[in-house]
């Protein structure tokens, strides 16, 4: 229709409508659109209405991505709705994914109250920049994520964490990004930035993490090809993996354990003595305090204070597995555990200082943080459920 006027939308052919809205949402007046479409004004805004009232200036003057719908596609999809058609059909026709016309209208809950400006409106609002940061916008969120980060969990652990525990509570949601951005990048005062101290790097920035080394070869070792299948799966509790944490100079040890099922840490106090028959004996004391279906095999590197696996088999009945040179991920629980430890007992230090009781409370605490690979439950509530 071109040139003439109507004094109602049902007259319009589609394409006019859809038109009348581009041109308004890039700024031209009423008049001029009425002029141009071959319309009257009136007709300009009961098209207006219908696509669900006022463009604001906002919406006409945002420069459009191509990634985003544009305000023709929303009225595409609004007369599709009114029109009884599927997400699918809608989909095809403006030539976006039926996913993002779900997203767009709210799923089919959304249909009855969905007006194509509006929508516009609201986009608009969502995409202003710079936007308020979240942690700043709550402060109740604020808190529990300072107390959570105080306990060492991960940005990761607590983005998961605040969904168990506040399954129904939208405000109670927030990405690792967010809060890895809140500590390094923003400097509005969201996260304290002394609270960087509490992360697994206790970095200022990020830096990749270097690949770990491999150890030495041990003469007729059992090798962890000979391991049973049920172990490598995770299949059946009692499986541990282990390793050496060694200070400065190379001069002081801690022993730690992890149980390959649920991550469960234990940590043995050596200080400065580091020989076989003393890694071995200290191994020996905690293992044999476990049940009996909690000690099946340890998983070790080919390290120097394994070479007295033999006697250490023979007094425990746990079999010894040892793993190929410069192959750290055939120990991947361990040396996992070994990159958080660092956050307590940092390279280049004396790790002789830390008593048991030390070691006893830093191992509580890695068994207290909620795990991924556990579904977000931690290792000491894993490791009870086997005790019970």
């Amino acid at each position: 229709m071109r040139r003439g006027t109507s004094p109602s939308t049902n007259r319009l052919e589609h394409g006019d409508r859809l038109e009348i809205l581009a041109r308004l949402s890039r700024g031209e007046l009423q008049w001029q659109v009425a002029r141009e479409v071959g319309c009257g004004r009136a007709t300009v805004q009961r098209v207006l209405v219908a696509a669900g009232g006022s463009l604001s200036r906002r919406s006409r003057a945002r420069p459009r991505s191509p990634l985003r719908l544009s305000l023709v596609e929303r009225e595409e999809i609004r007369a599709g709705i009114a029109a009884g058609e599927s997400f699918r059909v809608i989909a095809g026709r403006v030539g976006r994914a039926p996913s993002t016309i779900s997203r767009e209208v709210g799923g089919v809950s959304g249909r009855a109250g969905y007006r194509a400006t509006r929508a516009e409106d609201r986009a608009c609002v969502l995409a202003r920049r710079p936007k308020r940061a979240k942690l700043a916008a709550s402060p109740r969120l604020r808190g529990v994520v300072v107390g959570m980060l105080e306990r060492r969990f991960s940005p990761q652990q607590i983005s998961a964490r605040l969904r168990l525990e506040y399954p129904d509570d939208v405000e109670m949601r927030i990405a690792p990004e967010t809060i890895y951005q809140s500590l390094y990048v923003q400097s509005r005062g969201q996260l304290r930035r002394e609270l960087t101290r509490y992360l697994r790097s206790a970095r200022a920035k990020r830096k990749p993490r270097r690949a770990p080394t491999g150890q030495g070869h041990i003469a007729a070792m059992v090798s962890i090809s000979e391991r049973p299948a049920q172990v490598a799966d995770r299949a059946v509790p009692g499986h541990w993996e282990g390793d050496l944490l060694v200070g400065k100079a190379n001069r002081s040890f801690i022993a730690t354990l992890v149980e390959r099922q649920t991550r469960y840490v234990i940590l043995i106090a050596l200080g400065d003595d580091g020989r076989t028959e003393t890694v071995t004996a200290k191994l020996a004391e905690h293992i044999v305090g476990l049940p009996a279906h909690l000690r099946r095999s340890l998983t070790w590197d080919q390290g120097h204070e394994m070479a007295g696996h033999a006697d250490f088999t023979v007094a425990t009945g746990v079999q010894v597995y040892l793993c190929d040179p410069r192959s750290p991920w055939q120990r991947g629980s361990n040396e996992n555990t070994n990159g958080l430890l660092r956050q307590y007992f940092p390279k280049a230090t004396d790790l002789a200082i830390h008593s048991q009781t030390d070691l006893d409370r830093v191992a509580a605490e890695l068994n207290g943080r909620p795990r991924q690979t556990l579904g977000w439950f931690t290792p000491a509530e894993k490791m009870t459920e086997l005790l019970r």
